[in-house]
């Protein structure tokens, strides 16, 4: 049998997300090969853009759903590359989380994974779901 947590659980836990992250959080994507977790230094990564969250990162999740506010999109891409993984790092530079970029199928998901240096990168939504519902 599986876990199975009750929704007032996977709502405090999505909610611990937004107050380890906390406000105008930064959203930087890159290429090459994911580090073994998110407190595994970077290396020969390239960082290929940075976007900033909002103010508030996200509303109370709900149903178990942490729906992230709108991030503000990076209106010149840092470098030319494939994206293969992103972290979230509070204001402050620390890391938080972790995780794949792809175009469907990802923790998140971009219309493309070839980014150009230069270009506009953005992101319409992003969406945490807390498992054994």
């Amino acid at each position: 049998m599986a876990l199975s947590f009750s929704t007032t659980l996977r709502n405090s836990r999505a909610d611990a997300i937004t107050t380890a992250i906390g406000g105008s959080a930064l959203l930087r994507i890159y290429s090459g090969t994911a580090p073994a977790n998110v407190g595994t230094a970077l290396s020969s990564n390239t960082q290929l853009a940075e976007l900033t969250c909002n103010a508030t990162f996200a509303p109370s999740a709900s149903g178990g759903v942490l729906t992230l506010n709108s991030i503000t999109q990076d209106s010149s891409a840092d470098a030319t590359g494939t994206a293969t993984f992103f972290r979230i790092l509070t204001s402050g530079g620390t890391a938080v989380m972790q995780g794949t970029v792809g175009t469907t199928g990802s923790d998140l998901n971009l219309n493309t994974t070839a980014i150009s240096s230069g270009a506009a990168v953005s992101v319409t939504s992003f969406v945490i779901t807390e498992g054994n519902a």
